[in-house]
C-alpha cells in the first residue's frame, strides 16, 4: 500500500476512520526524511492492515505547528484515534517493525484506561499509556 499524502484537510478523518495510523512529518530538503522514507514505505507494503501517511511539513505548516513539530522527520502512531508514540528522528526499519508490533499487542482497554486517569491527573498518558 502506498503511503498516503495527510493535510489539514483530512488529518482527523483519516486518524478517526482507521484502526492504526503511522504519521512521518518530513520536508523534502531534509536528509534523515529522505533516509527513512523508502523504510516507511516499505514497511507500508508489508503492514497492509495499517494507514501509513506523510505530511510534509513546509506544505502543511499549521498541521506540523498544531502537534509541536520542531524536528524532522518525527513519527507519530495512533491507534483507535490515540496518540501513542510521537518521535523525532529516522528510525532504522528494525526498529519501525519493533514500534509496530509493540503498537499492534497492546491492549487498548488498558491504555483507555490509563489515558483517562491522566487527564484526571491532568498529566499527559503517552509515556505510561502505550508504546515507547
Amino acid at each position: 500500500m502506498a503511503t498516503l499524502k495527510l493535510g489539514k484537510d483530512n488529518f482527523e478523518e483519516v486518524i478517526r476512520s482507521n484502526e492504526i495510523v503511522l504519521v512521518d512529518f518530513w520536508a523534502a530538503w531534509c536528509g534523515p526524511c529522505r533516509y527513512f522514507a523508502p523504510i516507511f514505505e516499505a514497511s507500508s507494503e508489508e503492514h497492509p492492515d495499517m494507514v501509513f501517511a506523510k505530511v510534509d511539513t513546509e506544505a502543511e505548516r499549521e498541521l506540523a505547528a498544531a502537534f509541536g513539530i520542531m524536528s524532522i522527520p518525527t513519527l507519530m502512531v495512533f491507534r483507535e484515534q490515540i496518540a501513542l508514540y510521537a518521535q523525532p528522528g529516522a528510525l532504522p526499519a528494525p526498529a519501525l517493525e519493533d514500534l509496530i508490533t509493540q503498537v499492534k499487542a497492546l491492549d487498548m482497554d488498558d491504555v483507555r484506561r490509563k489515558v483517562a486517569a491522566q487527564a484526571e491527573d491532568g498529566h499527559g498518558a503517552r509515556e505510561e499509556a502505550g508504546a515507547r
